[in-house]
């Protein structure tokens, strides 16, 4: 149908009338084509002017700024030299007041001046001059010429200087001249220097003047900072506008200056106080510009360019939106493909016949086969394995027929090498851009390290169970303010049930604060929310021994603070049996208290004869005293008189002997362990005199000293009493067995306060004068039933320690040295003054076998 189109179509082409009204059609303008041509005229109109209006702007901002920190910086010169002038002028006046104080001399002006003209370069000279206009003394730098130097004893001659020294005599204040350009013979112009009168006054009477003299080059050098004078033509000018020192810009050409778009000299200028008027501050800022601006070529090449930057602009919109459609394109092509391969979770599509169609690189990575060989296979797949074959079959049939399952399906996948992996699938259609099912998706993830994660869970939960049952202690975990059991194991359940009142009631019983149930436990929010726990869950758990009548046992319960698992606070608590061991304590304690009764008693025995000997006296002297009474008053020879004092001495005797009965009676008789705050004084009192009976009988002399104002210690003064009679009682039969003489034969007892590891104790000493302790006995000086008597039974000593120790103190025993000869032996023990108070049911403070 469209070959006799074609055909006529190119039979009017060819012919000239229509080839002519082509051409004119073409050459003859349209409204569009009008437009087309107007519009880019008008563009580069619009465009040029925009760039002549933000030039101009530009310029008049830039002028503005440039004025604005001209003026800044001058200011900024101008404070600098105004300080340095008044810091130069304070220097002069310190000077001045000294002169005037008469506290320096000539020479020392001399001195001064030259080391502030050295310092501060800018000052030139400076002058000592009197009330009689005569100089003094005067110093000036080396550069200053011979015919400006002062001499001293010379008088100022009438001109400036005379008119200004006057000025400051009259005003009694500092004055600067006026500085101003000398011409001289060759026609330049020569600045003078500033000068600076300060006047000089003893007792309100004017007495000559400090004159000062810069130079105003100095001046402008040191004082204007080298930043402003590197961007400015700085000058100082005088009062008539004449150059003193510095630089000014050069005049620019008078016909270039009249052109609209010149820029001015941008400058600005300043009076320098405090010399005034007199003294003026320019700076001139150096011309930047080349004058291109007005130029006419600058013009043309500003519209050409212009002209071709639209030209460029409307070429460089035209590719950049062909770029950008083609960049968008990669972009999202590159974006799904990079999406694709980075995916973790294996992809494979299938057409409606159950062909592969596609597979990502996720999918390749997992099985091992590349896309190559598996794009276009048909079931079965390769990578199912040999003995999955029918399952896998009856998956995929059901897959093309839509019997999916949302939740996905387990299966095994065999990769090239022979390797299988758990792999979970989940499949859905695959619907294309017309709203068409084409296929189905399947997505693969490899959920083999999962599977062994949760099989080792499960076995490490199962372990934990077992062996959170097989505990022979009480496990309960529950949280604070809440009724309900978390956890509890079997010997739990086996004591208290599946409730939490025995929890509740180990909790109470051990005084562990807990919150007490509430209104809120009736619902599901833990009232402890939002709550730090940090400093809960990290603290020591806390232990405490309870009796639990209901069971018949002492528990030891144990009990600290968790996060539970859902995040509540929570209270785990361990209760144990330990009354068996309990028991074992008692009968421990119990045995200790008889080792104890039973050592006072051999103590006793072994002092048997001396105790006789002791009561024999006060017997004897009251059988005598009776048998006299009874002979004096059968005789009728005694008065009532010697009757009563024969009567008072006998109840004296008497009371004698029934104190020494008592004493031992004490010390032997043992009642319940009594911890209290003893006199250190009474104690030693008590021993000592108990003690002294043996030692008497041996013929040893007893010497103690007790420190003044001891403090009182927290002890068993019964048990104290009996480490100190052992002790001194064991001294006299070393020295009884020495064979010492009566002069040697002597025991000391020490009770002194000392410092032991920075600890403040009590320290008991006895010391004898025996034959000392052998080495080996040395070793095994406190080991149960070790004894160097004969009769010994060894417990003593070992009993000794053992109080001691049970009193938080420490024992010890050494030799006394003469040179090279033992001359006797040292028992010492030291009990601390904070020790807490002894506890005679612990086996193994009070156990006489049990030694640290």
């Amino acid at each position: 149908m469209q070959s006799p189109v074609t055909s006529s179509s190119s039979a009017k082409v060819g012919s000239p009338t229509a080839w002519w009204r082509r051409w004119w059609r073409q050459q003859t303008p349209t409204r569009q084509d009008r437009f087309a041509m107007l519009g880019p005229l008008a563009a580069v109109l619009l465009f040029m002017a925009a760039i002549v209006f933000a030039f101009w702007y530009l310029r008049v901002e830039e002028m503005e700024r440039e004025q604005e920190a001209v003026k800044r910086d001058v200011e900024y010169a101008q404070q600098r030299v105004r300080l340095r002038l008044l810091e130069r002028q304070e220097q002069l006046m310190r000077i001045a007041r000294d002169i005037a104080n008469k506290e320096i001399d000539p020479e020392e002006f001399m001195g001064r001046a030259e080391s502030l003209i050295n310092q501060y370069p800018e000052l030139q000279a400076i002058t000592w001059i009197d009330e009689r206009r005569r100089v003094r003394a005067s110093y000036a730098a080396p550069s200053v010429s011979n015919s400006l130097l002062r001499i001293a004893g010379e008088v100022l001659r009438v001109g400036e200087t005379e008119n200004i020294y006057s000025l400051a005599r009259d005003l009694q204040q500092p004055v600067f001249s006026q500085p101003a350009a000398v011409t001289g013979a060759s026609g330049t112009a020569t600045p003078r220097a500033l000068q600076l009168h300060i006047p000089m006054a003893e007792q309100g009477r004017f007495t000559g003047v400090i004159l000062g003299e810069y130079s105003i080059d100095g001046l402008l050098r040191y004082g204007v900072p080298a930043e402003v004078t590197a961007k400015y033509a700085v000058a100082l000018l005088d009062a008539r506008n004449g150059l003193l020192a510095g630089n000014a810009v050069p005049a620019r050409n008078p016909a270039t200056t009249l052109l609209p778009w010149a820029s001015q000299i941008n400058e600005y200028e300043v009076p320098v106080s405090p010399v005034g008027n007199g003294l003026i501050i320019r700076a001139q800022a150096y011309r930047t510009s080349q004058g291109v601006i007005g130029s006419g070529l600058f013009w043309l090449v500003a519209a050409l360019s212009a002209l071709t930057s639209w030209m460029l602009i409307g070429t460089w919109r035209h590719t950049r939106r062909r770029m950008q459609a083609q960049q968008a394109l990669v972009a999202e092509t590159n974006f799904r493909r990079a999406m694709e391969n980075s995916m973790l979770t294996g992809m494979r599509a299938l057409d409606m016949q159950g062909r592969i169609t596609y597979i990502n690189a996720a999918f390749c990575q997992m099985t091992g086969w590349s896309e190559a060989e598996l794009v276009g296979r048909t079931a079965p797949f390769p990578y199912w394995p040999e003995a999955d074959l029918d399952s896998l079959a009856a998956r995929l049939d059901d897959e093309l027929n839509g019997r999916t399952t949302s939740g996905g399906f387990q299966v095994r996948v065999k990769r090239k090498d022979g390797g299988l992996f758990d792999a979970r699938l989940y499949v859905s259609p695959l619907i294309d851009a017309r709203g068409q099912q084409t296929g189905w998706m399947t997505s693969m993830t490899d959920i083999t390290e999962p599977n062994r994660i949760r099989e080792q869970l499960s076995a490490s939960y199962e372990r934990f169970t077992t062996v959170l049952e097989a505990l022979d202690a009480s496990v309960s975990v529950a949280p604070l303010g809440s009724e309900e059991l978390l956890f509890a194991n079997k010997l739990y359940r086996l004591w208290f049930g599946s409730q939490t009142a025995g929890h509740l009631q180990l909790v109470a019983q051990a005084g562990v604060p807990t919150k007490p149930p509430s209104d809120e436990s009736m619902d599901e929010v833990d009232s402890f929310v939002g709550l730090p726990t940090g400093a809960l869950t990290t603290a020591r758990s806390e232990n405490a021994e309870i009796f639990v009548p209901e069971l018949g046992k002492w528990l030891e319960v144990r009990s600290r603070y968790l996060n539970w698992v859902d995040g509540r606070l929570a209270q785990m608590v361990i209760a144990s049996d330990i009354t068996p061991r309990r028991h074992a304590e008692e009968l421990s304690a119990a045995q200790a208290e008889r080792a104890q009764s039973a050592s006072r008693l051999i103590t006793m025995g072994e002092m048997a004869s001396s105790v006789a000997h002791e009561l024999n006296q006060p017997l004897t002297a009251i059988n005598n005293y009776c048998n006299g009474m009874v002979s004096r008053i059968k005789g009728g020879q005694i008065t009532e008189e010697d009757l009563l004092k024969a009567l008072e001495k006998t109840a004296h005797q008497a009371q004698r002997a029934g104190q020494i009965i008592q004493r031992i009676r004490t010390f032997v008789k043992r009642s319940e362990p009594n911890t209290t705050l003893s006199d250190v004084a009474e104690m030693v009192t008590e021993a000592v005199e108990l003690a002294e009976i043996e030692l008497r009988r041996r013929n040893v002399r007893l010497s103690h000293y007790v420190a003044a104002r001891l403090p009182k210690l927290m002890v068993d003064p019964i048990l104290i009493e009996q480490v100190l009679v052992n002790l001194l009682k064991n001294a006299a039969e070393s020295i009884d067995n020495a064979k010492r003489p009566t002069a040697r034969r002597g025991v000391e007892l020490r009770v002194i306060p000392r410092q032991v590891d920075e600890q403040a104790v009590v320290e008991f000493s006895v010391v004898d004068t025996g034959a000392g302790l052998a080495p080996e006995v040395l070793d095994r000086l406190y080991e149960a039933f070790f004894s160097t008597k004969v009769e010994g039974m060894g417990i003593g000593l070992n009993l000794c320690r053992t109080i001691v120790e049970s009193h938080r103190g420490r024992m010890q025993a050494e030799n006394l040295y003469n040179g090279a000869e033992v001359v006797g032996c040292r028992f010492s023990f030291w009990i601390p003054l904070s020790n807490p108070p002894y506890d005679a049911s612990n086996p193994v403070l009070t156990n006489p076998g049990v030694t640290a």
